[in-house]
């Protein structure tokens, strides 16, 4: 029997503004049926890691693979491969909800009427099918993020990227959002999912990965982040690693595994 082949894998990108390293040798791995929490503090390189990974900015360094395509390789491959929600989704205003989803789908290449039952169903998982005939001009901020989380979801990408990703969602909506990624997961998909709230990672996330000034802190399973640090929540895990180097006056390069050993 094979091996699955990972969502995602990335090798030491490397990301530069003028002279501010923002991503600074990152590596990390999204395994099928695993959602990944992408940490940090603002200014962390969060946002910066998931555009190179998307291929909306170019890496100075490092490889990236999605679903077995290298992105630098072959980027139509690669990016048919994802589906992208960044912070601020860039949608066509002029366009209903269902307009939209059929360019997307088209985009994709989906069968049309494949797509349009797809579409519908997460519509009406989502509580957007009674406003889809509306153009999305009028639509709230938590409508906007729902097109655009159906629009990443139309043509079950191996790999999800999601930046913040419950931005304007009421509760309801979050938790429906969860159950779709837990599903898409479920079914052998992976997802890097990029927040600061730590209580929404700790509740969705297998496993994270901690940057701090575009550098790895820390990587793992939550359980073992937690028993390593001898933390019990996620919050006092970043406490932990702040107090840790201020004590320690250890660099921000190094890396910590579970067990607190720089690497």
């Amino acid at each position: 029997m094979s091996t699955p082949v990972p969502p995602l894998v990335v090798e030491s990108l490397v990301r530069s503004f003028d002279r501010l390293e923002a991503v600074a040798g990152v590596s990390l791995r999204v395994e099928p049926g695993r959602i990944v929490g992408l940490l940090g503090a603002n200014g962390a390189g969060k946002t910066t890691a998931l555009r190179c990974i998307a291929g909306l900015l170019e890496p100075h360094a490092g490889r990236i693979h999605v679903a077995g395509a290298e992105l630098a390789r072959e980027p139509r491959v690669a990016k048919a491969r994802m589906g992208f929600v960044p912070d601020r989704p860039w949608l066509h205003d002029r366009l209903t909800a269902r307009e939209f989803l059929a360019f997307v789908a088209a985009l994709y290449d989906l069968p049309a009427e494949a797509a349009e039952r797809r579409a519908e169903a997460l519509l009406t998982r989502l509580e957007l099918a009674a406003d889809a005939h509306r153009t999305i001009e009028g639509y709230s901020l938590g409508m906007r993020q729902k097109t655009a989380m159906i629009a990443a979801l139309l043509h079950s990408p191996p790999l999800l990227l999601l930046d913040e990703p419950l931005n304007g969602l009421d509760p309801l909506a979050a938790r429906t959002l969860k159950d779709l990624l837990r599903e898409h997961a479920g079914a052998g998909g992976g997802v890097l999912v990029s927040t600061h709230l730590l209580d929404v990672a700790e509740r969705l996330c297998d496993e994270v990965v901690i940057l701090r000034t575009g550098r790895v802190i820390a990587h793992g399973p939550l359980d073992e982040l937690r028993a390593g640090t001898g933390a019990r929540t996620l919050e006092e895990v970043f406490l932990e690693l702040e107090r840790d180097r201020a004590a320690t006056g250890l660099d921000a390069s190094a890396p910590r595994r579970p067990g607190g050993d720089a690497r």
